[in-house]
């Protein structure tokens, strides 16, 4: 793994009531025993950013590539991907894993584009715990912690975009694939949150923007 991430560090953040996992049966045989599909039965993603796929009972099985999007119309389709289970979605794409590398890759079927967006599902849990603490913990105020509001707005926006930088850059030191340009999901993602969208209404962001 890539991030040292646990069950644990998680839950303290978010609450188990907030992490999503997928059961060990919805893999197909060729993921089951992968580490991925380890992390993501065993410690999963906190929900709100980004959704893992849901599976009416233990027994239904995850989406395959093919099923959700024609593999032909993606020139730069890895070969085999069909066959990938679909393990979520953020924004437009779909997300498969690839169980021979590791990697998540990032499927658009609007503009029929196909993306590296990590090199393992570690990295997927650690863009995704980075802003969605970032969604739910930050506040537009004057940097002491009080809530106080006196800072002017565009200040605000500043110390966010700082926050969305500092994200970007520690996890491209350690994996460069989910920023590796602006076009990726996860850089439109982190454009979306510095201008100040995807906050929840009850959030200490939220209310300010808000109102």
């Amino acid at each position: 793994m890539l991030f040292d991430v646990t069950r644990s560090e998680l839950a303290d953040i978010f609450g188990e009531d907030r992490l999503a996992t997928l059961p060990a049966t919805a893999f197909p045989a060729s993921a089951a025993d992968t580490e991925g599909a380890r992390l993501l039965r065993t410690v999963g993603v906190p929900t709100g950013t980004l959704w893992l796929c849901e599976a009416a009972g233990d027994s239904d099985g995850l989406p395959l590539v093919q099923d959700v999007v024609d593999t032909e119309d993606f020139e730069d389709a890895p070969e085999g991907a069909g066959a990938w289970p679909v393990i979520g979605w953020l924004l437009n794409a779909h997300l498969a894993l690839d169980p021979g590398s590791g990697k998540v890759y990032a499927f658009d079927a609007d503009e029929e584009t196909v993306q590296e967006l990590h090199t393992d599902v570690s990295s997927l849990v650690q863009v995704t715990l980075g802003f969605q603490r970032l969604l739910e913990e930050f506040t537009f105020d004057d940097g002491d912690g009080d809530g106080g509001g006196d800072e002017d707005e565009e200040a605000g926006f500043e110390r966010l975009e700082r926050e969305v930088e500092r994200i970007r850059r520690e996890i491209s030191s350690i994996d460069p694939l989910p920023f590796q340009n602006d076009e990726t999901v996860w850089s439109v993602v982190g454009e979306e949150i510095a201008m100040g969208q995807r906050f929840m209404s009850n959030s200490p962001g939220g209310r300010t923007l808000y109102g």
